[in-house]
């Protein structure tokens, strides 16, 4: 689905990405980590369209998206998140996530109902009506999963959506994921909460210093002599 040959992303001679290259299938887990400043967000934003490579290219379904604009890329099927979440506060929930699915349903009948829809999956139905700033930080992440699902994506990106939830919001956080697999959907998720990522990635990415040091799959990486030095510790 996702094919990334090369990426690179520099900003006035400070190199944020270097040599980046790896592949995503359908419906598959990613799980992207690595020490804070090694270069994931920017990443994410090269792939989402919020920054254009310097070096590299970027392939989605075959076509060359390197350099895309945001909502280019996310007309073709990828949605995200933010790490520091952002919501439009003064908006109900509900409202929020038919600004997603507006993309797709032009008539705010079908855009209200895809939003109920997705708000339901992500277990905030019951908070419909309530505006987002009166929102928890762990529906708020919710809620962001749920704008970005109501645009139909074919990848996902999230963000830390598990950074600072208790073990209980963890769990159902990587529920979430899971469930967001089985619809078919591939996802690529930058995380620091390893019990959250770990059991449910089918591969890890693993940068430092910008550069990709490791692929492979969570047995793998809790194994690498790179990994375990440069982020999981010994």
């Amino acid at each position: 689905m996702l094919a990334v040959d090369g990426l690179g992303k520099a900003f006035d001679g400070l190199v944020a990405n270097r040599d980046i290259s790896f592949i995503v299938h359908h419906g598959e887990i990613i799980g992207l980590i690595g020490p804070n400043g090694a270069g994931k967000t920017t990443l994410f934003n090269c792939l989402a369209g919020f920054h254009t490579p310097t070096t590299g290219r970027i392939a989605f379904e075959g076509q060359d998206i390197t350099g895309s604009t945001p909502e280019a890329a996310a007309a073709l099927g990828i949605a995200r998140t933010f790490q520091i979440v952002r919501v439009f506060q003064s908006m109900t929930a509900l409202e929020n996530v038919m600004v997603g699915a507006m993309l797709r349903n032009k008539r705010v009948a079908e855009a209200r109902e895809r939003a109920e829809d997705e708000l339901a999956f992500v277990g905030l139905s019951h908070r419909a009506d309530t505006p987002a700033s009166d929102l928890t930080v762990s529906e708020q992440k919710r809620l962001e999963v749920a704008r970005a699902l109501a645009t139909e994506p074919k990848l996902i990106l999230l963000d830390e959506v598990m950074a600072g939830l208790n073990p209980t919001e963890v769990r159902e956080a990587s529920a979430l994921v899971h469930r967001i697999h089985q619809r078919g959907i591939a996802s690529i998720i930058v995380e620091h909460v390893m019990e959250g990522i770990m059991p449910i990635a089918h591969r890890m990415l693993v940068l430092d210093y910008g550069a990709k040091i490791a692929d492979g799959t969570p047995a793998e990486i809790a194994e690498n002599p790179a990994v375990i030095a440069a982020y999981l510790g010994e």
